[in-house]
């Protein structure tokens, strides 16, 4: 299995890190799961009296050449596209702690994912 950078885009740059194909599926399923989350939640506060229900926050965590761990609560934005993700990649000697926005993670693996097959 092949070690190839992801690059992930922030708000004010970017960090590019080593990621296995492999590892780049597992969070697209869990993002892919946030942003269903995030819909139901949407479609049911537009309904009037209702309350959505509480959401499990999304975490992941990836241990490589870095640790990598995303971290979005979903019962705290309003939709998808509003959403943000707490990013932290971090090794013996850096840490990097910033927030992405969700939509523009969900791009990035995707285009990631494209260029590994």
């Amino acid at each position: 299995m092949s070690n190839s950078s992801l690059r992930l885009n922030l708000q004010d740059g970017s960090v590019s890190f080593q990621f296995t194909p492999t590892a780049a599926q597992h969070l697209k399923s869990q993002l892919t799961d946030l942003v269903q989350q995030l819909k139901n939640a949407a479609t049911i506060t537009g309904t009037a009296g209702n309350r959505p229900t509480q959401q499990q926050p999304m975490e992941y965590q990836y241990t490589g050449d870095v640790f990598i761990e995303l971290f979005c609560n979903p019962n705290i934005w309003p939709s998808p596209f509003a959403a943000k993700v707490l990013v932290t990649v971090r090794d013996d000697r850096i840490r990097l702690t910033t927030e992405a926005e969700l939509p523009r993670i969900i791009e990035d693996i995707n285009q990631y994912l494209e260029q590994q097959s």
